[in-house]
């Protein structure tokens, strides 16, 4: 998995009018979920921009408020790659993270909102993960038509063990056939999904239907 170099600064000033001029200032407001559990007193002063949200007790998980630029996220976001952000937040910290979730504007689509979860080298994650095809399938061959189901695929690894990318070797794919999540395999990593989910099919054509048709008439005597 590729790494991509992001700064943020820390956000004070929080709420639905604070966001507003934010973004109109070509700004992105974003959360950073930092290790859990932490043991600090709840609503515990940490520092600039930070707070701690209770789970239990005194643990909690680290919350901070940030801001990014509009131009420095778009790289992240606009791609079908996926990426490690090396998170340096002014002041000098610096943190590993991913992309947990991302508000868009529902009619411009506009970036809204972004959280970010901190991750570690000794802690599995869950991320989706870009499906590619690769080779010429038996059905395809046959007149069928190849169907990618599922773009991608939710897996469980330690981040350096993700990959860019998921392969599924198709050549062996036969007419009417389908390879489900519970036929992968891949080294280091745990397929969350459903086994019985369909990844790819081949799908039988509707011109190559009436061709097996046609070819299985009996000529009138």
């Amino acid at each position: 998995m590729n790494t991509y170099q992001l700064e943020a600064t820390p956000r004070e000033v929080v709420g639905k009018k604070a966001s507003k001029t934010i973004r109109k200032a070509g700004l992105i407001p974003v959360v950073l979920y930092g290790q859990s559990p932490v043991e600090v007193p709840y609503k515990g002063a940490l520092s600039k921009g930070e707070a701690v949200v209770e789970i239990g007790g005194n643990k909690g998980v680290v919350v901070a408020n940030l801001l990014v630029t509009n131009e420095n996220i778009r790289n992240l976001i606009y791609t079908p790659h996926i990426y490690l952000v090396n998170l340096t937040i002014t002041g000098g910290k610096s943190v590993k993270a991913i992309v947990k979730d991302i508000q868009f504007h529902p009619v411009t689509d506009a970036i809204l909102h972004i959280d970010f979860l901190e991750v570690f080298d000794n802690k599995q994650i869950v991320m989706e993960v870009p499906v590619v095809l690769e080779g010429h399938a038996e059905g395809v061959r046959a007149g069928g038509k190849l169907n990618l189901e599922m773009r991608k695929l939710r897996v469980k690894a330690f981040h350096s063990q993700i990959p860019e990318k998921l392969t599924v070797n198709v050549e062996k794919l036969g007419l009417g056939k389908a390879i489900q999540v519970g036929d992968l395999q891949f080294e280091g990593l745990e397929l969350i999904n459903a086994k019985n989910a369909v990844v790819c099919s081949v799908k039988l054509t509707r011109a190559a239907r009436g061709m097996e048709a046609a070819a299985t008439e009996t000529p009138a005597s």
